[in-house]
């Protein structure tokens, strides 16, 4: 089926996009995947090819394009190339609106302009070891100390934690609040007190720098409250259905690719004296994969249109999400099988494909998460 929800500007950023990768990413990319890391130098060739902070307003540097499919071009070409590791999608679309939406005037002109020429790499600190996805269980504590917060405590599992400049972390600022009683602290390299553990060993996206962080009675000035005192919890949900969206995004766009160099494979490896196209259990599994693709890609992109005009809300968004990285888990399994021994080798994208996509259904909410927020919405 032909989609409808591109224009032509962002067809023309989609070849923007597919040329930036093979001229700033790919050659490098093998590197980066040993390295654990990529280099600072593609941040800022992305900042200058006009791929971060797009949604930013001119006057900070940014696209001015407040429109999320721009986004989801990024995260398709992204995903269909298999270079996850340059977490572009995350600075965008997850901490991007933290930032033009919460920040004051004089964070804005502090902190956006590095963002968009990549000068400045972002993460958003707020899994801990014990907590998880419970908010409600964040440990990590701020202490008002009258001209500063005084910051202690530890994140894990985060995304452009070795790289990052600024990092906007979730911390308890009134103990007795529960998950109401957290605020959102915006951290800077540098800071006093404020340590890096090692860039964790993950099973796929290596070259994603994701770390331990650590503070240490981190002095976090008061003109670095992100919003509100107390009011991350409410900060979080809302930004929370374009996180999800986003990684809905890839998961469907990840799930085509598979298909796709699945198709070419079968139809050009031989067992039998025949093609494995021509067997009919091959023919089959291409035939469901095919079909659960596109009508996934409808669901998908029509959440994109409400997104884009302000009427996503967050049960559909956890729908998309959960069922898209499910999609993209069950399709990795089926594919690999279909590719045999050969699957099984990293040299073949379906190999790295398996592996990098494994974390799709678990962060930004896990499958399980998502399956209770729309039963909420269904059944309170």
């Amino acid at each position: 089926m032909k989609r409808k929800i591109f224009t032509e500007d962002h067809e023309a950023f989609r070849r923007t996009v597919r040329a930036f990768l093979e001229r700033e990413v790919l050659p490098h990319y093998e590197r980066w995947e040993r390295e654990g890391a990529v280099d600072r130098e593609v941040w800022r060739a992305a900042g200058r090819q006009g791929l971060l902070g797009v949604a930013v307003p001119e006057e900070y540097g940014g696209g001015g394009q407040d429109d999320f499919r721009y986004g989801a071009v990024l995260a398709e070409e992204f995903t269909r190339a298999g270079t996850p590791g340059l977490a572009i999608g995350l600075h965008n679309d997850v901490i991007g609106p933290y930032l033009t939406s919460l920040a004051t005037e004089e964070q804005k002109k502090r902190w956006l302009p590095g963002f968009c020429s990549g000068e400045t790499i972002t993460a958003i600190a707020m899994t801990e070891p014990g907590a998880g996805s419970d908010l409600q269980g964040i440990r990590t504590s701020a202490e008002d100390r009258g001209d500063h917060w005084l910051l202690n405590g530890s994140k894990t599992f985060i995304s452009n934690g070795i790289l990052a400049d600024l990092v906007i972390v979730v911390a308890r600022t009134t103990p007795e609040g529960g998950a109401k009683g957290l605020s959102l602290l915006v951290v800077e390299r540098g800071m006093p007190g404020f340590e890096r553990g090692r860039n964790l060993d993950k099973i796929g996206q290596k070259s994603q720098d994701t770390a331990e962080l650590f503070f240490h009675d981190v002095r976090v000035p008061k003109e670095n409250l992100l919003g509100e005192r107390d009011g991350a919890f409410v900060h979080l949900m809302t930004q929370l259905a374009q996180e999800r969206l986003a990684i809905a995004v890839a998961g469907i766009a990840g799930a085509e690719h598979l298909l796709q160099i699945t198709r070419e494979y079968v139809t050009g490896r031989e067992a039998f004296g025949r093609p494995l196209a021509r067997l009919q259990h091959v023919r089959f599994e291409i035939a469901e994969m095919a079909t659960e693709c596109a009508v996934t890609r409808a669901f998908v992109d029509r959440c994109i249109e409400d997104h884009v005009s302000g009427e996503l809300d967050a049960v559909h968004a956890s729908m998309a999400k959960w069922w898209a990285t499910e999609l993209q888990k069950r399709t990795a399994d089926r594919c690999l099988q279909l590719h045999g021994g050969y699957g099984y080798m990293s040299e073949y994208p379906v190999a790295r494909a398996f592996t990098d996509g494994r974390i799709q259904t678990i962060y930004g909410g896990t499958t399980e998460i998502m399956k209770e927020i729309i039963g909420r919405s269904l059944l309170s």
